[in-house]
């Protein structure tokens, strides 16, 4: 009954999720092709630098005469606290989905399913990770949405939304690890807790300039006008035309679709929380990491902070997989963990936290709902089938005469669709 309620709703988006490249226009659709076969290119590089520092990394612990010890402890690893890390890792994927849905699922039109959001956090992560400062992830997530049916635009504000809700749940975990565990990094890494101080600072302001360029944009255009006409008076060689448009033409985009999303309070408070759980899934992978190499004793807490501390070093550095300051911060942040062993828990942990999600996303890349139930439908047989089998209790107040509950479309202009 309520697939036949939406058939109408959504059968004219069926052609759009089938088939959209033909109703983006060609200038967008071949932009977009050509920036993705430019995102494989760099991934190409960046698997060959990756491959190089991998190599050097074997070289230096065979040479510093510790590949007895680093083999001695692989050989000790349990294998299931491996896996248990694993799994958290794909917690942390769902929940990437999860964020995603949640603005989404307030749009009855949206041409999006389930299917088209794992493809785009899929893709979040594999270009992330093989990109210099993770920047091909937003490209590559925007070229997945507007496969799925969406505009440029609508892609990007979306994107821009979710960016800004991980970014400010990033940005909330970290403070709330500073203050239960700044201590502990005083008296164990010393003045190494104030690089994670003045990180964790320059994330604060990040999210502010991003928050103010979606809530005040037209001071935001006159302030980036001024320097980019300030920047194109000095030797540098940029696209500043380019730049010119993205700010005066989208930032009006990005504005209406984020203060749209701000709207719905709530919705955006449980994207947060989404957000943070997602985080968490990934900072506990050195517990896990601990457990693996048989110290139980680690503190979860402790393990999430450093985890915290040490996701803001790496995406400091503008290099794949932020090589270099994922392993001084590793090897600095859980040597009071691991000590000896610490050379061999890296290589495990950057396995199950790195190498593991690039491969397991290649698969997801191309999945795609085809014109299937949008995140709404979706959501609304879950709702319908929820609100069933709470009427079919025992004690459960029922309607005279209900014969269940009914999920219905809106009808356009009722009150509260969106227009």
């Amino acid at each position: 009954m309520l697939e036949e309620q939406n058939s109408g709703e959504r059968g004219g988006e069926a052609g759009i999720a089938s088939q959209p490249e033909k109703n983006l226009p060609k200038t967008t659709v071949q932009s977009t092709s050509k920036h993705e076969r430019a995102e494989f290119s760099s991934v190409r590089n960046s698997v060959l630098f990756l491959g190089a520092v991998m190599l050097v990394y074997i070289l230096y612990v065979v040479l510093s005469g510790q590949f007895d010890e680093f083999m001695g402890a692989l050989a000790g690893v349990d294998l299931l606290w491996v896996a248990r890390g694993a799994l958290c890792m794909v917690c942390y994927y769902l929940l990437g989905v999860v964020g995603y849905a949640v603005p989404v699922s307030r749009d009855r039109n949206s041409p999006l399913g389930f299917r088209d959001l794992m493809s785009a956090e899929a893709a979040g992560i594999f270009f992330s990770y093989l990109s210099p400062g993770g920047a091909g992830s937003a490209p590559a997530r925007i070229y997945r949405l507007t496969r799925a049916g969406l505009s440029v635009g609508a892609a990007s504000a979306l994107q821009f939304t979710r960016y800004i809700i991980y970014e400010a749940a990033e940005g909330i975990f970290a403070a709330i690890m500073l203050i239960f565990r700044y201590q502990y990094f005083v008296e164990t890494v010393g003045n190494f807790a104030v690089i994670g101080l003045v990180l964790f600072g320059a994330k604060i302001i990040a999210v502010a300039g991003l928050i103010a360029f979606c809530v005040f944009p037209r001071f935001v255009r006159r302030i980036g006008n001024a320097a980019i006409r300030i920047l194109e008076k000095t030797p540098l060689k940029l696209d500043f035309a380019h730049w010119r448009d993205v700010l005066n033409n989208q930032s009006q985009e990005f504005s209406q679709g984020f203060k749209e999303s701000a709207r719905e309070w709530k919705m955006m408070a449980f994207a947060v929380l989404v957000s943070m759980s997602q985080l968490a899934c990934q900072y506990a992978l050195g517990w896990f990491v601990a457990h693996a190499f048989s110290f139980h004793d680690a503190d979860l807490v402790t393990c999430l902070a450093a985890g915290s501390m040490l996701e803001l070093l790496t995406s400091a550095i503008p290099l794949p997989g932020g090589e270099g300051g994922a392993e001084v911060g590793f090897a600095t942040l859980f040597m009071p963990i691991f000590g000896s062993t610490i050379t061999a828990a890296y290589v495990v942990w950057r396995f199950i936290e790195y190498v593991g999600p690039i491969a397991a996303a290649v698969p997801l890349l191309g999945l795609r709902s085809r014109g299937g139930r949008n995140v709404y439908q979706r959501i609304a047989v879950v709702r319908h089938a929820f609100e069933r089998f709470l009427q079919g209790l025992p004690g459960a107040k029922r309607l005279k005469g209900s014969r269940g509950i009914k999920v219905m479309p809106k009808k356009a202009g009722e009150k509260g669709d969106r227009k």
